[in-house]
């Protein structure tokens, strides 16, 4: 890793807490300047010790996150069962209000479509049909269904109908079941404290799950991705996308990804960092650069729009 364990504390306080999370902020700044908490996490494998999953672990177990002090306390007190606890789990943040950001591309396709998620978690991102979305003062979908919001920027035309969905599949390492309790209890915690809308949502999307399960595949993107994409109904058009996933595999596993993803019937939509994907990247239009941290939304290789991190806005290119 490039930077200490105490400064990647130090970093997700100010760049990613600040704002969003009073409690993490304190959390992280207070993680940063403890060596008793640092010289444990650097026991654990890089890809172990980030914020996200310290401080989902310990919600998930009970420990408090309201202030250093007692967090600080619970954390050295319970140390090897909050390890093992970081070591089995992944953050598998499943965030259905990207539908919304997604759902112009999706509607875009005529007749029926056949979703596979890369990096599905739970799947939540598999119901792009079972929602009602508003985009400003322009509603599209069921009106008693639950509600996702997208605010746009420029200029945007709302799609004026949902997409019809009629296979849903997910590949992830470990896939999340909406029928555990333990597994419900984790994408909880994954929730930062403050974000009482997001919990709520996620309520939601687990009822439309439960409902109507998808089908979710065990395993690495790139050992499954065609073979699961192969059972995909003939008479669907096939769409394989994914949000946030790529950054956490190397250059060269998202590159035999694309290889593979390409070779593939249908289309390929990508909901990703725009350094994760730089070959997307470099066609961005001059003057259409991001400034506000975004996701850069690519349409088979094609940058498409920026969108926020949760589908919470969405700007076309």
């Amino acid at each position: 890793m490039s930077i200490s364990t105490s400064e990647w504390y130090n970093r997700f306080a100010v760049r990613e807490a600040a704002g969003n999370s009073p409690s993490y902020e304190r959390l992280a700044q207070a993680v940063a300047v403890s060596t008793e908490i640092i010289d444990r996490l650097d026991t654990l494998p890089e890809h172990k010790r980030q914020p996200n999953l310290l401080f989902a672990s310990t919600r998930a177990m009970g420990g408090p996150v309201e202030a250093p002090e007692p967090f600080t306390e619970w954390v050295l007190g319970n140390w090897d069962t909050l390890a093992a606890t970081m070591r089995t789990r992944l953050t598998q943040t499943n965030e259905p209000r990207r539908s919304a950001a997604l759902l112009p591309f999706f509607s875009s396709i005529d007749g029926p479509i056949a979703l596979l998620e890369v990096g599905a978690s739970a799947g939540l991102c598999l119901y792009p049909d079972r929602w009602q979305y508003r985009y400003s003062d322009t509603a599209v979908g069921d009106p008693d269904a639950p509600l996702l919001t997208c605010e746009p920027a420029g200029a945007f035309t709302a799609p004026t109908r949902l997409p019809e969905v009629t296979w849903r599949a997910g590949i992830d390492l470990n896939p999340l079941d909406v029928t555990n309790v333990d597994d419900v209890r984790w994408l909880e915690a994954l929730i930062w404290p403050e974000q009482t809308e997001r919990r709520a949502r996620l309520h939601d999307a687990i009822t439309i799950a439960q409902d109507d399960p998808a089908l979710l595949v065990a395993g690495d993107l790139n050992d499954h991705v065609a073979t699961l994409a192969a059972e995909a109904p003939s008479d669907a058009t096939l769409v394989v996308f994914h949000s946030a996933v790529l950054t956490y595999i190397t250059p060269e596993e998202r590159q035999r990804f694309v290889d593979q993803v390409t070779a593939l019937p249908g289309h390929w939509i990508s909901n990703e960092g725009p350094g994760v994907l730089p070959a997307v990247a470099a066609q961005v239009p001059a003057g259409r650069e991001d400034t506000q941290h975004r996701f850069l939304t690519a349409w088979d290789g094609r940058p498409v729009a920026w969108s926020g991190g949760h589908g919470q806005t969405i700007e076309l290119l």
